[in-house]
Order: structure tokens, then C-alpha cells, then sequence
């Protein structure tokens, strides 16, 4: 006997002048179900929610409620329904209370005291507690996402979505929330759960819907695969697994900051505070940490994109105090840098992939000499970038705005890396590309370390800090952790950094001490 699915969706096709986000699409959902909806980037994944959510309308096909034939107007239909959804980025006013920002989100049939109650006991129900008559501007962002699930359970969801909802959140926050998705889907809530960390999915989801070029390629169970066979199904081809060699570290200290503060330049800045950090031949120092804890303004110090020669401490290149260096001054000691934003930061969108490989390269013999472009180097040397990182384009030497996200950042992280840097700085490197992108882009900062350069990687994905790192330290609220080797840590032992309490035990090493 076949039970009727909670929410389905059938044939649902979705366009966008020529182009087709969602393609024939199925899926179903069962009461108290907990399914993960997986894709690369562009697969279709927003797309087909935005319309459950009711934000947008499907050009084809339809969507039934338990059973019964539903047209999702709006948001507040979906919700009059019986749908909710947290959103990766929160919509919140950091100005008003909890119970403010939640009161705006109902019908303003309630008085904020009695709401207010109600977010409380509700909150301690589930083990997330709150205080609802607390800022905003003053919770962490664990506490923020607590504020956007109570939101949506105030209003009794029959399906909560919940889009990359643990992208922000140490271990434990993560750990924390597993158990009240748990609890949701004991009390019969189905839950829609769309992430790109595969050991999330694997660990927490029963089944699996795969989204690629906006068709659905197959419903799974996520325990009959694992997590690199789901990945290829992702992606529709092989993906080479990341094959680390022991690494010994060198004698040579290429990059180290001692003491190194910045006061907060407005109110949404970090200060950051003491920083030390040693930085050796063949290490890869991963900086973990939560979004929003002082990465950006320690990418803008160490980079030279802030600078002050009269501020404290000391940021030293092979001894040489660079405090005061621009930029380009700093690339000429032989560091290459690569921002977080790859459009308008790391390469400009409205100039050719040629003339984005010069930006970098100008000062080096390769391309020109004496002031001199040598425009037939230049086209090569690009080339040779686009073929060794498979960077996909349109035409041979196109407009970077031209490339898809992850194609341009594979471009950037392949222009520093044929710089042969000494030492390389990057942010994020892997944010927003897809699962193949981010495995050969890991690949080539393990070949560069490898070959005896140094790397300071900053990235919000504790995946990508244990595959590739050597040494671990974690930012939290702009101070710095000490360093510690990588077979010290543990996800657990770094959640406990990035919620900012010491550990028990001290690092085995000094901070940047090579093993």
C-alpha cells in the first residue's frame, strides 16, 4: 500500500528567457522524512525551492500538499500552508529584540509579550534557549540561526527547507542543531536539508535527491553510498581523490607576524589583537573560524591592502619588516594573494583573462621586459593556465565576467600559483565552486607546498582545513589561537576554539613551530 508523500513535485520545469533552471523535475517528500536536496552550483537547487517557497512560479508542472493539487502564490501562502524555510544568509534587524524581529515574520495578531513567552518556552523545548527580549546585534551566529528556526516553528511548518544551514556553525552548533532536526522529523515534520558537506548528508538525511544541469538524476538512500560515489553522481563524471604525501616542513621562515594588532576601522570591523603566527617552507597553515570573527580584516593586514607602519607588533617577510608595503610591493618579495571575492577583487570582470593574468604579472620577465608587453607570452602564458586548471570558456581569450564562478576561480587560483610563490595567501579558495573545482584546487595548493612554498590558508570549511593543512589555528573574535599540527586536532577540539574557550590541553607545539 503506497503512502501519499507529505509534498510532491511533478514535471516542474522553471525558465529563464533561454535558459532552463529546473528541467522536468520530480520529488517527493514523506511526513516527518528528513531528504536532502544535492547539486553543484547552478544544478537548480535555489531555483526548485524558491518556488516551494512560493518566490517563484514554475513555468510547467505542479506541486501537490498531501495529496491535493496547490498553487504556492507567495511566502505567505507557503506558510499559511504549512512551509518554512531558513535561509543560509539571515534577514534580521540587528537593531531590534528577538521577539521584534520574530513579530515581524507573523500575522501581528499577538502582543510581543506574549510572543515573547512563547519563543522562550518553545526555545527551551527544543534546547536551543534564548532570551527573546535580547539584541540581536548581540548574538553570535549560531544564536542568529537559532532566532530563524524559531521562526519557522512558531508557525507549526509541516515542511521546514533548510539552504547550507550549517555553513556558519562550529561543530557543536552543528551537532546542536542535528538533534533538533531530529526531533522536528520524530514530531512527523519533513525536512528538506540542502548542503554541500556530503558527511552532513550522509550522517543526518535517509534519502537523496540529485539535481544536475537542473534534471533530476536520481533519488537515493544516502546510506546505500557513499560519500565520494554521491559526489560523482554530482558532478556526472569521476572525481580523483585528494592524495596527501607526508610533508616535512623546512628550516626557513618565510612569513611570521608577532604581536600584530589593527584597531576596528568602523563599527562592523573586528580589532584584531596580538596576532602571532610563524610561517614555514612546505607548511599549509589552515585559519579556521566562523564568518565574521576578523577574516577579511587579517587578509587586508597581511596583504598590504591595510596598512600602517606605525601599527603594533611586527609582519615580517624573511626578516623584513613589511608593515608599510603596498600590495604590489609584496608581491615583488615573491607572495601572491588570493581574496575571497574573485569579481572586482581577485580579477576584474570587464577585462580579457590576458589582461587579468598582466595585473599580476607585470613586473615579472616573463611577459615583458624594460616596460615592454610580450603580448605572445602573455596569451601563452594564459593558455597554459586555462589548460592546466581546466578552466572552461567561451571563446580562447574571453571576458572574465564571461566564465562561470567556479571557472574563474579556477583562473585566479592558477594565475598565482604559475607565479611560483615563496608564500601564498588565500581566502576561501573554494567557496561557491563545485565539488570537482574544489578538489583540484585543494590538489594545487598541496603540489605548491610540496615544492617547498608556504601557505596561509583562511577558510570557513573545516572539510577543506583537515584535507589539505599541516598546522591548524583558529581565529575567534580577532584573536588568534595558537598554532597546532594537524594530527593534535580534532573537529570538536577546533569548535571549541571557534566558540572562543582555550583548550584543556597546551599545543604541543610553539606558535608556528615546524615538525
Amino acid at each position: 500500500m503506497s503512502v501519499t508523500p507529505l509534498f510532491e513535485a511533478k514535471s516542474v520545469t522553471k525558465h529563464f528567457g533561454d535558459f532552463t533552471a529546473n528541467d522536468q523535475v520530480d520529488f517527493a517528500i514523506g511526513a516527518g522524512e528528513i531528504h536532502a536536496l544535492l547539486g553543484e552550483n547552478g544544478a537548480g537547487k535555489s531555483t526548485f525551492v524558491k518556488m516551494v517557497y512560493g518566490v517563484l512560479q514554475p513555468d510547467e508542472g505542479a506541486f501537490y500538499f498531501q495529496g491535493n493539487k496547490v498553487s504556492i502564490s507567495g511566502p505567505q501562502a507557503a506558510r499559511q500552508m504549512g512551509i518554512g524555510m531558513v535561509f543560509q544568509h539571515f534577514s534580521q534587524f540587528e537593531a531590534l529584540t528577538v521577539a521584534e524581529n520574530i513579530q515581524l515574520a507573523m500575522d501581528g495578531s499577538e502582543t510581543l509579550e506574549s510572543l515573547s513567552q512563547r519563543i522562550e518556552v518553545l526555545s527551551r523545548s527544543y534546547g536551543i534557549p534564548i532570551a527573546a527580549d535580547k539584541l540581536v546585534a548581540d548574538l553570535s551566529v549560531g544564536e542568529q540561526q537559532r532566532v530563524e528556526i524559531l521562526r519557522c516553528l512558531l508557525q507549526s511548518p509541516k515542511l521546514l527547507i533548510m539552504d547550507e544551514p550549517t555553513s556558519v556553525l562550529t561543530p557543536q552548533e552543528t551537532e546542536q542543531l542535528f538533534t533538533v532536526i531530529r526531533q522536528l522529523a520524530s514530531e512527523g515534520c519533513a525536512i528538506l536539508f540542502i548542503s554541500h558537506k556530503l558527511d552532513e548528508i550522509k550522517a543526518l538525511c535517509e534519502g537523496a535527491t540529485i539535481l544536475r544541469g537542473g534534471k533530476k538524476i536520481a533519488t537515493v538512500k544516502s546510506k546505500d553510498h557513499s560519500q565520494h560515489a554521491i559526489a560523482e553522481m554530482m558532478v556526472g563524471s569521476s572525481i580523483s581523490e585528494i592524495k596527501r604525501q607526508a610533508q616535512a616542513i623546512g628550516e626557513s621562515c618565510l612569513f611570521e607576524a608577532k604581536a600584530l594588532s589593527r584597531a576596528a576601522d568602523g563599527p562592523f570591523d573586528v580589532a584584531l589583537s596580538d596576532i602571532d603566527f610563524a610561517l614555514y617552507e612546505g607548511q599549509i597553515l589552515g585559519i579556521a573560524g566562523v564568518s565574521g570573527n576578523g577574516q577579511d580584516e587579517l587578509m587586508g593586514a597581511l596583504t598590504g591592502e591595510w596598512r600602517n607602519e606605525k601599527s603594533i607588533g611586527l609582519l615580517a617577510i624573511k626578516g623584513e619588516d613589511v608593515r608599510s608595503l603596498s600590495p604590489e610591493a609584496r608581491r615583488q618579495k615573491n607572495i601572491g594573494f588570493i581574496p575571497e571575492d574573485r569579481n572586482g577583487h581577485a580579477a576584474v570582470p570587464s577585462m580579457r583573462l590576458s589582461e587579468n593574468t598582466l595585473m599580476t604579472s607585470h613586473s615579472s620577465n616573463d611577459v615583458g621586459r624594460r616596460g615592454f608587453i610580450d603580448e605572445s607570452a602573455l596569451h601563452e602564458k594564459t593558455g597554459q593556465i586555462i589548460a592546466d586548471y581546466d578552466v572552461r570558456t567561451p571563446e580562447t581569450n574571453p571576458l572574465a565576467s564571461s566564465l562561470s564562478g567556479g571557472n574563474l576561480q579556477k583562473f585566479v587560483v592558477g594565475r598565482e600559483i604559475a607565479r611560483q610563490p615563496k608564500v601564498l595567501i588565500v581566502s576561501q579558495p573554494t567557496w561557491g565552486v563545485d565539488i570537482g573545482a574544489a578538489q583540484l584546487i585543494r590538489s594545487a595548493l598541496l603540489s605548491l607546498a610540496q615544492q617547498g612554498s608556504a601557505i596561509f590558508l583562511i577558510s570557513q570549511d573545516l572539510e577543506e582545513i583537515f584535507a589539505i593543512s599541516s598546522h591548524i589555528a583558529v581565529l575567534h573574535d580577532g584573536h588568534l589561537s595558537p598554532t597546532y599540527p594537524l594530527e593534535e586536532m580534532t573537529p570538536e577540539k577546533v569548535g571549541l576554539l571557534m566558540g572562543g574557550k582555550a583548550l584543556d590541553d597546551e599545543p604541543v607545539m610553539e606558535q608556528g613551530a615546524r615538525s
